[in-house]
């Protein structure tokens, strides 16, 4: 069910989940691995519940404090004897194998791009070559070898993006390849592509939303430390500037998440792909966006700026 739910919702095949028995954990301990390499762990109570507070709760439960493996949110283990009076008092309460599996498919979201292997993209390819043969015959390997392509479609799941729609994201390629060769540059150009997907992701049309954006500053600051070299872009930023911008940006997402909102920055969109992968070290999940990803009928309100003074 997890595999063709993710299936479903990035168009990607996710392989085989094996399950093993270990003597060596802990009666109540599983351990997530990828390719061999343990990515994260929990511990699970059996005969018991976990109750999590949405944040509406008035009055408490008495259980054995923990914490919620997916996210990290502070939960607490309850017998079947307080189950139902945990929900009448609006606590979330799961099951043991439900917290499992959500784990299970929280890591695999996470690390979904990894596992995406030119095997795969091999397999796409053909799936799509028998419905729309000539633009798979036009990107490749004239234009993108499967290396390329391969590349630019893990860069979008990294940030979550779909691409179920194989067509939309080949026919852009195929526009935009003979320009540029930079395979992080031919992914903006196709999130731009992706944009009502993108938009409906993140934002609700004829409805306002809190967002983030970047003073013009920063902006420039960005742009004229960018280096062109033969493997692609980076930036020369110093480590102060790096700093203050970390800095703005923590305290500008942390009003967003104050009141329970998503963190999203908007910005130019020759400055999103440099921005993200500036915060990605630091915020890992941070949406970020440009201008072009986003349909004319949503309403954007900025709360908060990102700048270089560290007065803000």
């Amino acid at each position: 069910m997890i595999r063709r739910q993710i299936a479903l919702e990035l168009g990607t095949v996710v392989p085989i989940i094996r399950l093993r028995d270990n003597i060596q954990l802990n009666p109540s301990q599983y351990i997530i691995k990828i390719k061999g390499i343990q990515v994260t762990e929990g511990e699970i109570m059996f005969d018991h519940y976990m109750a999590m507070n949405p944040g509406y709760v008035e009055e408490e439960i008495a259980g054995i404090p923990t914490t919620e493996p997916s996210f990290g949110l502070p939960a607490i283990w309850i017998t079947e004897s307080q189950r139902e009076m945990a929900e009448s008092l609006g606590y979330t309460v799961v099951d043991p194998p439900s917290i499992i599996a959500t784990h299970l498919t929280e890591v695999i979201r996470r690390h979904i791009a990894e596992l995406l292997t030119r095997q795969d993209v091999s397999n796409l390819i053909d799936n799509l070559k028998e419905s729309n043969p000539a633009v798979v015959d036009e990107l490749t390997p004239a234009l993108l070898g499967l290396g390329d392509i391969q590349k630019v479609l893990q860069n979008l799941l990294v940030e979550g993006i779909s691409i179920r729609d194989l067509l939309s994201i080949f026919e852009i390629l195929a526009d935009k390849a003979p320009t540029t060769r930079d395979t992080d540059v031919l992914t903006e150009y196709v999130r731009q592509g992706l944009k009502s997907a993108i938009s409906g992701k993140y934002f609700v049309p004829n409805e306002k939303t809190d967002v983030v954006t970047l003073d013009p500053k920063v902006e420039q600051e960005i742009m004229g430390s960018i280096k062109q070299t033969d493997q692609g872009a980076y930036l020369t930023l110093d480590p102060e500037t790096i700093k203050k911008i970390m800095d703005s940006t923590e305290v500008e997402i942390k009003k967003l998440e104050d009141v329970g909102k998503m963190p999203i920055v908007v910005c130019s969109p020759i400055v999103r792909m440099y921005y993200k992968k500036l915060t990605e070290e630091y915020f890992k999940d941070l949406i970020v966006v440009s201008f072009s990803e986003i349909e004319s009928n949503v309403e954007l309100q900025s709360v908060g700026m990102v700048t270089l003074n560290n007065d803000n």
